[in-house]
Parts: structure tokens; C-alpha cells; sequence
């Protein structure tokens, strides 16, 4: 498994890009000062709330982080490929 911080490196690139929730539905985001910033919501995720959830990886679903910002979003970005968590 890939460190937090590499994981970090990674969100951080594939900002703008297309990422989908478990169910499917598509979103994008943006990174500004260490935040993720949602597209189609106004929602913001600090890099907190993705350290947790990648500290408790492999996740089967958004369920199991939903103390958490978006934990949709946040299992949707930390499962997909791309980022490599």
C-alpha cells in the first residue's frame, strides 16, 4: 500500500479530472490549500479527513467513514486507481 503522502501527491494531480462515487455518479474537484473543493456540491474535504479514511484502507464502502466529510467522495477518490491507495 502506498504512504498518505504519496496518496496526497496523487489526489493532488489528478485534480479536474473525473472520479465516480460507489454508486456511480461522477464529480470533480479541485485543490486549494490542502482542501478538496467538490464540483458539484459546495462541499470541502480537509486532508485530514482523507488521512483517516486512508488509515483505515481497504474500505468496502463510504459506510464505515461517515463521521467524515463526503465520505462518498472520499471513498470514491481513495479506491479509484489512479490515486492508488
Amino acid at each position: 500500500m502506498a504512504t498518505f503522502d504519496g496518496v496526497r501527491h496523487s489526489i493532488e494531480a489528478c485534480a479536474g479530472q473525473v472520479f465516480h462515487t460507489k454508486r456511480g455518479i461522477p464529480f470533480g474537484y479541485a485543490v486549494r490549500h490542502g482542501q478538496v473543493h467538490l464540483n458539484n456540491t459546495d462541499r470541502v474535504i480537509p486532508r485530514t479527513d482523507f488521512a483517516e479514511a486512508y488509515a483505515l484502507m481497504p474500505l468496502s464502502g463510504p459506510g464505515r467513514i461517515q463521521d467524515l466529510q463526503g465520505p462518498s467522495y472520499i471513498f470514491g477518490i481513495l479506491t479509484d486507481p489512479r490515486i492508488g491507495a
